[in-house]
This record gives structure tokens, C-alpha cells and sequence, in this order.
């Protein structure tokens, strides 16, 4: 068997990482070791990876799990434990494959045989031959998505950020949401990855900023966008920025020197922590829906977007609307502690 039929090597990974430093392209370190092109943009694709990017560590990984992999019989089998029971928490109880992955490590705690990932779920899922089949079971997923998204190392979309601070080295006022001024931050990309804009939402009174990136969406001038928004902001309403692990806030040096706001950084793939702001893009893709060419919405749009948001009532501040307590605050020299009801209230309400 000739050579271009075997497996990378270790040795050849380590030759491969070398020439991307020296700034090869693919058909130089291809003729370099012998190998075909689309064997050697493979691996430097490997994984979420790209040549800019390339890890000789997470490569071998990925090889080694793979490897590990080959051959394996699925735990899934018709008629058997644990998939009946899968069956009816999906199919019935319309649970989650992550849900379900839990409770089988309970239910079956004395034999790991029956227990399962919720990754070997979504597998079996979506690796059904029956379309029809498989259909049932996506329609009782919460994303109902005809194709699973590729499983791709968060970081392979991430930028440098320069001395990034983590989330947890944050006051802990912010997360009582008692204090005003502490604020959420993300990108909303548009079609093809083309066009961008920003948004800022306000952690206590949920007040919104849409933010218009323009044509430039380097990191400068992004950050110089965000820090621009909050001109009409008073000083005590600026007291923290907390944002997604993105490149376009790589450059918060600058932010942090127009606004006087430290920012803090979310853990990789992690939305939760910033689910004021997640759940604002939510209600922002209403009126953008994915695939919208942001280059193509007027400043006017945006705006018009973001009052209908700042005027809708909200019933955790008990139907009162952002702008209406971003107004009361303003009025004050110093912004009044705002108090959301209690679980008891809402309770008594209802």
C-alpha cells in the first residue's frame, strides 16, 4: 500500500505544524512530505481548525478519540434498554437528550452499561435510516433542526483578546442585579458573516443599545462603536461591560479608556452567563431574522428597533419599561436601588 493511503503521523503532524509557521501553503507541504494536498487541508482542518490556528495537540487528540472510536457498537439497540426508555422521555415526555443522558446515570446506576452520553443520543438521532423515523424525534427536540451543527472547538472562531479579565473576577453586585449600571454585551452577525451589529443591554432595567458597526469591523473601530453608544449615558449608569468572548472586543483597552468601564469576559462557550443579553438578541432576531444583510439596515431601523424594545412593558418590573426606569434613574444624582418582585410576590399575583 502506497504511502498517500496511510494515516498522518505524529511525526508528519510535527513537519506540517513547522511549515504553517514558515508560511507554506497546503501544495508546498503536501510535495514537502510526499502527501496529496486534500490529505494535508484535511488536517489542518481537523476538528474546527484552521491553518492559522493549527495545534499539533488538540490534532493528535482528535485522532487518538477517533481511533478510539473505530469499530464501536452503539449502546442504542432496538427492543433493548436503554433506547425504550429513551423513546418515551423523548417522544412522550418531550425531555431533552441531555435530560435524558442524566437520568439514565440515575436510573441505572449500578450498570454503566445502560448508561449513555447525550452526544451518543443525538447520534443515534440523527444517524437514523428511517427519515420518517428520525423526523418524529426531531419534532420532539427543542431546536427541531433538520442537521445537527458540526461539533467544533469554540475557540476556532475566536480572536486574540489582549489581558482578557474572566467574569468571575467581577464585583459580586453585578450578579444580584440590585446595582444599575452593569451591563451585557454581544454581536448579532448577518448574512454570510458579512455584516454585524452590536448590542448592550442593561442588567437590571434591561434598557437596550443597538449598536451600528458600519463597513469597518475591525476591532478598533468596533470598540470605538460600543464606547460611542454610551455617550448618552450618565457616568453612575457605567459601571461594567460584561461580553462574549469575541474578537471584536479585542481591542477593550479602548473601550475601557473612552467609558471609564472595566469589561469582563464570559467563559468560552458559555451563553448562560450573559443570558440577559442572549435573551435580548432573542427578541432583537424578531425583527432581523438570520440571513438579514446588515449592511443593508438603516440606522433609522435600528433605532426604531431598539424604542419598541425600550418601551415594552416588562413583567419582572412589574410591567414598567426600561426607558421608564433608565428615566427615573437619570433624574437622581445617584441612581436609586431598583427592587424586581420576589417569587412571593409574583406568587400572590398570580
Amino acid at each position: 500500500m502506497g504511502k498517500h493511503h496511510k494515516k498522518i503521523t505524529l511525526i508528519e503532524r510535527e513537519e506540517i505544524l513547522g511549515l504553517l509557521k514558515q508560511g507554506k501553503k497546503i501544495r508546498e507541504i503536501a510535495r514537502s512530505l510526499g502527501r496529496s494536498p486534500s490529505s494535508i487541508s484535511n488536517e489542518t482542518r481537523r476538528n474546527g481548525m484552521t491553518r492559522d490556528n493549527y495545534s499539533l495537540s488538540i490534532a493528535q487528540v482528535d485522532r487518538n478519540v477517533k481511533a478510539s472510536q473505530k469499530g464501536r457498537q452503539t449502546k442504542l439497540c432496538e427492543g433493548k434498554q436503554p433506547l425504550k426508555q429513551i423513546k418515551k422521555w423523548i417522544l412522550e415526555e418531550k425531555w431533552s437528550p441531555e435530560q435524558v443522558a442524566g437520568r439514565l446515570k440515575i436510573k441505572f446506576r449500578n450498570d454503566p452499561k445502560k448508561q449513555v452520553s447525550y452526544e451518543t443520543i443525538y447520534k443515534y438521532i440523527y444517524g437514523l435510516p428511517d427519515k420518517g423515523e428520525r423526523d418524529k424525534y426531531i419534532k420532539s427536540l427543542r431546536r427541531k433542526r433538520r442537521q445537527r451543527r458540526p461539533r467544533k472547538l469554540s475557540k476556532g472562531h475566536r480572536g486574540p483578546i489582549s489581558n482578557p479579565v474572566s467574569i468571575h473576577e467581577r464585583p459580586p453586585e453585578v450578579n444580584s442585579r440590585k446595582t444599575p449600571g452593569h451591563w451585557e454585551g454581544d454581536s448579532i452577525v448577518g448574512k454570510d458573516h458579512g455584516s454585524a451589529i452590536g448590542t448592550l443591554v442593561e442588567r437590571t432595567s434591561r434598557y437596550t443599545i443597538i449598536v451600528e458597526y458600519g463597513k469597518d469591523k475591525s476591532a478598533e473601530n468596533v470598540a470605538r462603536a460600543f464606547a460611542k453608544a454610551y455617550e448618552s449615558i450618565p457616568k453612575e449608569l457605567k459601571k461594567s461591560l460584561t461580553f462574549d468572548r469575541g474578537a471584536e472586543m479585542a481591542q477593550h483597552g479602548i473601550f475601557t479608556q473612552l467609558t471609564g468601564m472595566p469589561v469582563y469576559f464570559a467563559d468560552p462557550g458559555s451563553p448562560g452567563q450573559r443570558g440577559t443579553n442572549e435573551n435580548t438578541n432573542g427578541l432583537i432576531r424578531q425583527f432581523f431574522p438570520k440571513k438579514t444583510d446588515f449592511s443593508k439596515v438603516s440606522q433609522e431601523e435600528l433605532k426604531h428597533v431598539e424604542n419598541l424594545l425600550n418601551l415594552r412593558p416588562r413583567k419582572v418590573h412589574l410591567f414598567k419599561t426600561p426607558e421608564e426606569i433608565l428615566a427615573k434613574w437619570k433624574r437622581g444624582p445617584e441612581p436609586p436601588t431598583y427592587q424586581t418582585s420576589t417569587p412571593e410576590q409574583r406568587e400572590k399575583r398570580r
